[in-house]
C-alpha cells in the first residue's frame, strides 16, 4: 500500500506543470540608453521580486538577437522567447498592423494611447494570438520627424527630389512618394553610413533615435513633422507564456502595464528636452505647418481603406478626434 501510495503521489507531481523557473530572452533593435531598453530592465528587476524568481527576463538590445523581422519569425517558430517591436513591422504576418502608418492619424500622444490601449489594440493583438505570439502591452516609440542633409524642409514642396531612407513597408514608400520625396527602403543598422556617404539625403524617425544614433553628425536640418505616431508591442511566444502559471501571468501584465506608463513618460518628456539638445548641436530645427503635408497624403488613406477594413479605420478616426 505504501509504495503504492508513493507511485499515486509521484504520478500527480508529473502532472503539476513545471511553472518554476522561466527565463525570457527578450530582444529589440534599439540602443542601451533608449528608454526601450531603459523600461525593458526595470521590467525585468520588478518581474524577478513579484515572482520571487519564478520568471525573469534577460533583456537583449542592439539588435544581438537579430533585426525586427528576425525577431518576428523566431517568435513564430518558438526560437525567440520574447520581443519588443515596432508594431508595423508586424506587417509581415497581416497587413491590418500597418493602420498605425496612416499619416496623420494621430494629433498627440493621448489619442493614439487611446485607440491602441482600446478596442483597436484588442483586435490586433487577437490577430497575434492566432499567429502563436501574446501582446502583453503596447508601448511606444513616439512620433516621427524628417531630417535631411539638402535644405530646409517647411512644407511638402521642399521634399523634391530629396532621397529619404525609409522603412519597406508599402504605406511608408506611398506616403513619402505622396510628398514628393524619393523614398529609399534601407536596413535601420546601414542607416548612419547611407547618411554619411551620402547614399540617401534624409530620414525619418523620433527624435530620441535621432539623439542616441548620433545623426547629428551626419544631418543638417530637421523638421518637426511629426507625420507618424509608432507604436511597440511587448510580446511573447505562446509557448513561452504557457510555461509561466497563472498568479505570474497576472504579474507580468501588470508590469507591463506599468512600465508601459514609465516608457511612454519617457519618450515624451524626451521630446520636449531633444529639441534644445539637437539645436546645440548645430542642427537647423524647423516647426512646420502640418496642414499641407496632411493634405498631401489623403490619397494614402483612400488606397488603403480596404486594406484595414471599415471598422479598424473607424477606431482610428474616432480615437483621433
Amino acid at each position: 500500500m505504501r509504495k503504492f501510495g508513493f507511485a499515486v503521489v509521484a504520478l500527480l507531481l508529473l502532472a503539476v506543470p513545471a511553472f518554476a523557473g522561466t527565463t525570457i530572452r527578450v530582444g529589440h533593435v534599439l540602443n542601451p540608453d533608449h528608454p526601450w531598453n531603459v523600461a525593458l530592465e526595470g521590467l525585468a528587476s520588478d518581474l524577478a521580486g513579484a515572482t520571487e524568481g519564478r520568471v525573469t527576463l534577460k533583456v537583449f538590445h542592439s539588435a544581438q538577437l537579430g533585426n525586427e523581422k528576425d525577431l518576428i519569425e523566431g517568435l513564430k517558430m518558438g526560437t525567440i522567447d520574447g520581443a519588443l517591436v515596432g508594431g508595423s513591422s508586424f506587417q509581415s504576418l497581416d497587413p491590418k498592423f500597418g493602420i498605425e502608418e496612416l499619416p496623420y492619424a494621430f494629433a498627440s500622444h493621448e489619442q493614439a494611447y487611446r485607440a491602441f490601449d482600446g478596442k483597436l489594440g484588442e483586435v490586433l493583438f487577437g490577430i497575434l494570438k492566432g499567429k502563436g505570439i501574446v501582446g502583453l502591452a503596447w508601448w511606444e516609440n513616439g512620433f516621427r520627424h524628417i531630417s535631411n542633409n539638402k535644405r530646409p524642409i517647411d512644407k511638402p514642396e521642399d521634399l523634391a527630389g530629396i532621397k529619404i531612407r525609409v522603412t519597406p513597408q508599402k504605406m511608408r514608400l506611398d506616403t513619402f512618394t505622396a510628398l514628393g520625396a524619393s523614398p529609399m527602403p534601407i536596413p535601420f543598422g546601414e542607416l548612419y553610413s547611407a547618411l554619411q556617404q551620402g547614399v540617401v539625403d534624409a530620414q525619418e524617425n523620433p527624435l530620441v533615435i535621432f539623439v542616441s544614433n548620433a545623426f547629428s553628425e551626419v544631418q543638417k536640418h530637421l523638421s518637426l513633422t511629426g507625420h507618424i505616431w509608432t507604436s511597440a508591442v511587448l510580446c511573447v511566444g505562446t509557448d513561452v507564456w504557457d510555461r509561466i502559471s497563472e498568479e505570474d501571468r497576472k504579474a507580468f501584465l501588470t508590469l507591463a502595464a506599468k512600465w508601459r506608463d514609465e516608457e511612454r513618460r519617457m519618450i515624451r518628456e524626451a521630446d520636449a528636452a531633444l529639441v534644445e539638445e539637437i539645436r546645440k548641436k548645430g542642427v537647423d530645427v524647423r516647426e512646420v505647418d502640418k496642414a499641407p503635408f496632411r493634405e498631401a497624403v489623403q490619397g494614402v488613406w483612400k488606397s488603403f481603406e480596404p486594406t484595414f477594413g471599415e471598422e479598424l479605420m473607424k477606431l482610428v478616426r474616432e480615437a483621433g478626434e
